[in-house]
């Protein structure tokens, strides 16, 4: 997604951007203290930090028909896994929102995202729910997949399941945020015309991915819909923060404003 920019192939006359790299869960405890001036968020945070950010129109990751899974080392059915420890990746990121959903009495317990499978094989959890690329790498584990929570979501809704996407601070202005979100539009752009250069460029940040499985999984979560949710993916976002708050896993209801509306949304 900001390949683009990164390598300042996309300009922005009269700003720089700076890049910083961490975990997800970790962008959306710091989004709370209103850290970034842009940040990328999972969208279970956005009703807690709302008051200081406006979503972005582009650079979502969507999963359409396939999601976080839920893993384990022995054989368990949906039923069972309900009824287990389950590793999850952090309290605010969308995975552990759907998880909640679909099953609201499971048992969890926090664990950095890419300490979940080497946690379940050492047999410390019965199951863990995955995020990023463990959703193609659990099978070389000799772990089953247990469940995809994105298929049980478009099974339930019909919807895609928009797992992550970026938002911009609101005191920047409706000018600043303007062109930051055309500029973050041309970076995503800019790398889906130069896939192979933009892929040999993230491959830096791949965690134990070949370089086709990484090409594989920027597919999945770097595409069309990136560029542009779409009415089904807005609508999803609204559908999946109103549920989390009518099932008790968000406090208050979600009030979706995005960057360039005129209007803000009631999830």
């Amino acid at each position: 997604m900001f390949y683009g920019l990164a390598t300042n192939k996309v300009r922005v006359p009269g700003l720089k951007f700076t890049h910083t790299l961490c975990d997800i869960e970790t962008l959306n405890r710091m989004a709370m203290d209103g850290y970034y001036d842009v940040t990328a968020i999972s969208f279970h945070a956005y009703p807690y930090i709302q008051d200081k950010y406006l979503l972005m129109p582009n650079g979502g990751s969507v999963g359409d028909g396939y999601g976080p899974m839920i893993i384990s080392a022995k054989r368990l059915s949906v039923d069972e896994v309900k009824k287990v420890r389950i590793a999850v990746p952090g309290t605010l990121t969308t995975a552990y929102l759907v998880l909640k959903l679909f099953a609201p009495e499971a048992e969890t317990q926090v664990v950095p995202f890419d300490q979940i499978i080497p946690e379940v094989l050492a047999g410390k959890f019965d199951a863990g729910l995955i995020i990023h690329e463990g959703q193609l790498t659990y099978g070389s584990s000799g772990l089953n997949r247990v469940i995809d929570m994105g298929k049980w979501w478009s099974d339930l809704t019909g919807l895609p399941l928009p797992l992550g996407g970026n938002v911009i601070k609101r005191d920047l202005g409706p000018e600043v945020s303007a062109l930051v979100c055309k500029a973050l539009r041309d970076s995503i752009q800019y790398a889906l015309e130069h896939r192979e250069q933009a892929l040999e460029y993230a491959m830096q940040f791949a965690r134990d991915l070949d370089t086709e499985m990484a090409d594989k999984f920027v597919g999945m979560y770097v595409n069309e819909r990136t560029l542009d949710y779409g009415e089904d993916g807005r609508a999803a976002v609204a559908r999946l923060l109103e549920m989390g708050y009518e099932h008790g896993v968000i406090p208050h209801r979600a009030k979706l404003e995005w960057a360039g509306a005129a209007v803000a949304e009631s999830a």
